[in-house]
């Protein structure tokens, strides 16, 4: 039969260095214990420091983790944003620019060809017929009806 025994370390047994503190508090900050306070005295930042001590640490340590990770997705959602806004932008750039100005030649080119129309058409009336005025050509021409009165 296999019997057991305790071997004792005899690093273990030696006392460790250091001070030995008998009424150890786990605590963040250090409790004020001056006589002569005076809240005239504070400051704001002040007050805000002395709330961790009222705040326990597993609360304080929540609240921090919530507000990272609200801070991280507002970071990711105005970067993702940003980039967004200059993707769209950059290829409205580059799209619309040439579009617009191909635009912009059609209409040119549709204004000549129409004033190129005009001119013969206005050469037409001019060198035909003998008997006519212009305006009794140019009316013909254009299909009027004659003059109306206003009312």
């Amino acid at each position: 039969m296999v019997q057991l025994v305790e071997v004792e370390d005899e690093h273990f047994q030696q006392q460790q260095m250091g001070a030995e503190e008998d009424d150890f508090t786990d605590t963040d900050s250090e409790i004020s214990t001056d006589s002569n306070w005076e809240p005239v005295d504070e400051t704001f930042a002040e007050r805000l420091a002395a709330l961790r001590d009222l705040i326990p640490a597993t609360t304080r340590g929540w609240v921090w983790n919530k507000v990272t990770t609200t801070t991280d997705v507002v970071k990711t959602t105005l970067g993702f944003a940003g980039r967004a806004a200059w993707a769209v932008s950059v290829s409205a750039l580059l799209l619309g620019v040439p579009f617009a100005l191909a635009y912009a030649d059609e209409q040119q080119m549709l204004a000549m060809e129409e004033e190129h129309r005009m001119r013969e058409m206005g050469t037409e009336i001019l060198t035909t017929g003998g008997e006519k005025s212009t305006a009794e050509r140019v009316g013909a021409a254009l299909g009027a009806e004659g003059a109306k009165p206003a009312l």
